[in-house]
């Protein structure tokens, strides 16, 4: 099998032979960095030690996101919530220090919660009031949105706010990471990507025309594509939203009609998304979804995508 130049050097599951029984192929995985080793072999360096596999031995070959341990570092999670921010833009958004004060007239919990990921300048406390009274000038309920486990959970947690379980979408959110190598639009119903929203897609994204809000959070950030599936007759049976951000490619508002899911429509439609960030230099996708979505959360899962954290929505006591 011929290796694609691209794998040489990142992260891959590779398939190859390793004998024979009874006529039958051996075959065994071996996953790791890819390197060459001369013109005809390759090296994977997996965690138990180099694997050395004979170019004609391969099989099959994938990229695959970066090994997601139980608690990734937290430079890396702070990286990719600053790279998922970037992709949601708030309608208003001030800096506190490292936190991210965001407004944006209550359309989501993203766009209408203070990121803490850095140090905010302050004492905690002090920074906490901060965000009440941002949240107060903007008509939104105080909320603070921290990576769980990290120094800023904690930090808040201690200043007594609890979990925003009030939150409808859900107050715990896994934040899921695949590769984009393999991503290529499977045959099927055309699917519409364009620069901006296409006839139909407002509908089923807000019910309607956008506010002032929904189209800053959902049109307001660069480099991003609308898709759109449209079926028979040009009914529109779903849509998604893909933004390039660094070297990952944010996938958001995935719908499917009711009457149409169960097709593999949702498929589709990330790896639409998947393949049109990867022609912009994207290596890897990125979704958020709430831990209570277990339905989503299971189609991810076939799908190859890998839990590289989480984070969660805090608010005062009482409400």
């Amino acid at each position: 099998m011929e290796i694609p130049d691209e794998l040489v050097g990142a992260r891959v599951s590779l398939r190859h032979r390793v004998g024979e029984r009874d006529g039958r192929p051996l075959l065994t995985d071996a996953v790791g960095d890819l390197h060459a080793d001369g013109p005809g072999a390759v090296v994977v360096q997996t965690r138990r030690g180099p694997v050395r596999v004979e170019r004609s031995a391969v099989v099959a070959v994938r990229g695959v996101p970066p090994s997601a341990p139980r608690r990734a570092p937290l430079a890396a999670v702070v990286r990719l919530e600053g790279l998922c921010a970037d992709a949601w833009p708030a309608q208003v958004e001030r800096p506190l220090g490292g936190w991210r004060l965001r407004a944006a007239g209550g359309y989501t919990g993203r766009a209408n919660a203070a990121l803490a990921i850095g140090d905010p300048g302050l004492p905690v406390p002090a920074a906490l009031e901060a965000v009440r009274g941002f949240a107060r000038e903007h008509g939104v309920r105080p909320r603070v949105h921290v990576p769980v486990g990290s120094p800023w959970d904690r930090a808040v947690a201690a200043a007594g706010w609890v979990l925003d379980v009030g939150h409808a979408r859900g107050a715990e959110v896994s934040v899921l990471v695949a590769s984009t190598a393999d991503a290529a639009p499977p045959p099927g119903p055309g699917i519409e990507l364009a620069p901006r929203p296409p006839g139909g897609w407002w509908r089923l994204a807000v019910g309607g025309p956008p506010t002032a809000a929904q189209e800053r959070v959902l049109a307001g950030a660069a480099d991003t594509a609308f898709a759109l599936l449209r079926g028979p007759g040009g009914a529109v049976l779903g849509q998604a939203r893909a933004t390039v951000v660094a070297d990952h490619v944010h996938v958001s508002m995935l719908e499917v009609v009711p009457a149409a899911r169960h097709r593999g429509h949702a498929t589709a439609l990330l790896a639409a998304a998947g393949a049109w960030g990867r022609e912009r230099g994207a290596r890897w996708s990125v979704l958020q979804v709430a831990l209570q979505n277990d339905g989503a959360r299971a189609l991810y899962d076939r799908l190859g995508y890998l839990e590289h954290h989480r984070y969660r929505y805090l608010v005062p006591p009482g409400g």
